[in-house]
């Protein structure tokens, strides 16, 4: 095969820390190359070298056996390099066509022909199942529906050489298989893919080899046939890990969260939820199932409080809450943590302290007569660190500092810290490395054990659905469209339903 990438002895450092230390990659033509490794193991800044948004230290980078310095994206693309980064690089005040034509010459002349690029986008979305509309804003669309948008923004390009990470997020099953089809095609036509993705399944599936790395270096090399999820795992996290987690049989109790013909409208004044009705008892773990943009982040935030339903109903604990404002919500015994943490779940510029006591700071022992106890602030900040397992330097360092695992693992004990009877949690394990998704889990279980707190789990991850549910309610369209008992769930008809056939053959 045709050598269309080689990266020798990669070296880049940041201040305090080597996040590649002499690494070596290389990508043949005709293959799928995964790069494996926890958050922060190296593989973004490996992968930002090559894309030129970095530059390395030490080391050299040649393309089909050249030399090639990249200083920045545009020179990337020039040479035939698509990346789907995982954190967005699009232009939210602009549509889907806009973003995708940036950068690309659509006529003869030179000049944009926005039309010819949506009808493109049109005919990608069909072929590749990656639904989005091009006259959509990005600000109005989902996470989910933003990550479509990179996939489609890479394929525009007919690249010779692709990086996609995490790719498979928003996709039901089927539309999994499908975009393998597509990928492999891609491969066999003579392109380079560099895969991607902490779903150990999905690796093994696609790939042709597997690189690990781990703080910065690499751990080995195997091919697909080689290896095994409990290897690459142990491999990635440099112990055991369990990759399902311990769900104990339990007797769930009463009703703790009950939604009764919710109606919500979503960002573009479109019904996102239509006559929903849903009920999460105490000891139990409801897992929402369905693909990004079906009214998963509306439904959270109108339980939350961050969005008023049109008409419906919203029960805590047998409290109407409807319509209430978060601070309503959260004293009625509601525990919320986001889908997107570095947004909506955390204030960077704020310290882990004070991220800690965002929504107690005005209540004692953290404040009194108004002003805040900065001992006890303290103290209490240092108890739910050490019982969360928070890595951090210190107290005083912003929270845009921490990894994703420990960022998740901070709005965690947060919200867990006052005791509550519902916990809402939405993508609780998008983007983290696979020692914090354990560890998150097993709080999970925890919570729906010995404090019997009712869980509404969201999650575009079926696996996750699959492993920590008790039940499972699938929403298409903002609707649900069937519930099954998650011990004799069927992925594949959990994934027909997802893409919104509710006949299944029962």
């Amino acid at each position: 095969m045709t050598q269309l990438l080689e990266m020798r002895g990669i070296v880049k450092r940041f201040p305090g820390v080597v996040a590649n230390d002499r690494v070596d990659f290389d990508l043949r033509a005709g293959e799928v190359h995964t790069l494996l490794g926890e958050n922060g193991a190296g593989k973004s800044t490996l992968m930002n070298i090559l894309y030129g948004l970095y530059q390395p230290d030490e080391g050299d980078v040649l393309i089909e056996g050249s030399p090639t310095p990249i200083t920045s994206p545009i020179e990337a693309i020039n040479h035939g390099i698509g990346m789907v980064h995982q954190h967005f690089m699009l232009v939210p005040t602009l549509t889907v066509t806009e973003n995708v034509a940036m950068g690309a010459v659509t006529s003869k002349r030179g000049r944009m022909n926005l039309r010819v690029v949506a009808d493109r986008i049109r005919e990608l979305s069909e072929s590749h199942g990656l639904a989005v509309d091009p006259d959509a804003y990005i600000w109005q669309l989902s996470v989910g529906e933003r990550q479509r948008v990179e996939i489609i923004r890479a394929l525009y390009r007919d690249v010779k050489l692709l990086v996609l990470d995490e790719p498979t997020a928003v996709l039901t099953p089927g539309e999994v298989d499908h975009l393998f089809k597509i990928l492999r095609q891609m491969a066999e036509a003579g392109r380079g893919l560099v895969f991607i993705s902490h779903k150990l399944h999905e690796v093994l599936a696609l790939s042709d080899r597997i690189t690990v790395l781990r703080h910065g270096r690499v751990m080995g090399e195997v091919t697909a046939q080689e290896a095994t999820r409990e290897t690459l795992a142990s491999m990635m996290v440099g112990r055991p890990v369990r990759l399902a987690p311990d769900k104990p049989p339990l007797e769930p109790g009463r009703a703790r969260l009950t939604i009764r013909n919710l109606n919500v409208m979503g960002d573009r004044g479109l019904p996102a939820l239509e006559d929903l009705n849903l009920s999460v008892r105490e000891g139990e773990i409801l897992g929402i199932a369905g693909v990004s943009g079906n009214g998963q982040r509306e439904l959270a935030e109108s339980i939350a409080g961050l969005r008023k339903p049109t008409s419906g109903e919203v029960e805590v604990d047998g409290t109407d809450i409807t319509g209430s404002k978060p601070s309503v919500v959260r004293d009625a015994g509601l525990a919320y943590v986001p889908e997107e943490r570095q947004r909506d779940g955390a204030i960077g510029a704020f310290s882990v302290s004070e991220n800690l006591i965002l929504v107690n700071h005005n209540q004692a022992p953290m404040s009194r007569k108004g002003f805040l106890r900065n001992g006890e602030i303290r103290q209490r900040s240092r108890q739910l660190v050490d019982e969360f397992s928070v890595v951090t330097p210190g107290l005083d360092v912003p929270a845009s500092n921490l990894s994703g695992g420990n960022l998740q693992k901070l709005i965690l004990a947060r919200e867990l810290s006052g005791s509550p009877s519902v916990l809402v949690a939405s993508q609780p394990t998008r983007g983290v490395d696979i020692g914090a998704a354990e560890y998150i889990h097993d709080r999970l279980i925890e919570q729906r054990g010995s404090k019997s707190v009712a869980i509404l789990l969201i999650s575009e991850d079926l696996d996750e659905v699959l492993g920590l549910a008790d039940r499972i309610a699938v929403i298409y369209e903002g609707r649900i469209v069937g519930e099954v008992d998650a011990e004799h769930a069927d992925r594949q008809k959990i994934g027909l339903m997802m893409a919104g056939v509710s006949d299944t053959g029962d």
